[in-house]
Parts: structure tokens; sequence; C-alpha cells
């Protein structure tokens, strides 16, 4: 009975689980790991650590999916084009303004 009565709970929360958010967040983890080193080559740890969060919030989830795609390879010319173009997006600066981040040219 008390093992019924506490899987009751568990199952509630695995039925509540959306696969397609998980997914989501998951390819964001992933995107992090691709544009963190990009954002690093500009900024230390603490500043680029903040400035990649604000620049995946400023991604649309397609552009975060292409993104995630270049993971375990050094980011090519095209990636780090499109992380400069998402950050000079007006809600990437406005981010950045927020954490006092260097604005990007």
């Amino acid at each position: 009975m008390i093992l019924r009565a506490a899987l009751i709970p568990a199952m509630m929360l695995l039925a509540a689980c959306d696969p397609q958010a998980l997914a989501d967040k998951t390819t964001r983890n992933i995107a992090h790991g691709v544009v963190m080193p990009v954002v690093s080559r500009d900024l230390p740890a603490g500043p680029a650590q903040q400035a990649t969060e604000c620049i995946l919030d400023a991604a649309s989830m397609p552009e975060i999916r292409a993104l995630a795609r270049d993971t375990g390879v050094e980011a090519g010319t095209q990636t780090r084009e499109n992380v400069r173009n998402i950050a000079l997006r007006p809600a990437a600066q406005s981010c950045f303004s927020t954490y006092n981040i260097p604005q990007v040219r």
C-alpha cells in the first residue's frame, strides 16, 4: 500500500513531462557548448557565460538547432557569423546591457 502511494505521484510527474520541451532543452544545452567557445574568444569566462545565455535567449529554436549541429567541432566561419548576427539583435543587445556585457560590434 505504501509503495502504491509513492508510485502515484511519481507516475503523475512522468506524465507531466513534455518530450518536446525536454528535447529543446537538450538541444539548447548542446548549442551552449558551441556558442560559449565563440563568445569566449572576446570575453572572460563570467561575461562569456552570460553573453552565451543572452544569445541563446535571442535565437529561435531552428537557429539553436543549427548551432547545436556544430557540436564536437571547432566553430567555423558560418557558425561564428550566425552567433554574431544573433548577438546583434535588439533582444541580445538589451540583455547585454542588463548584465553590463560589452556590446558586440
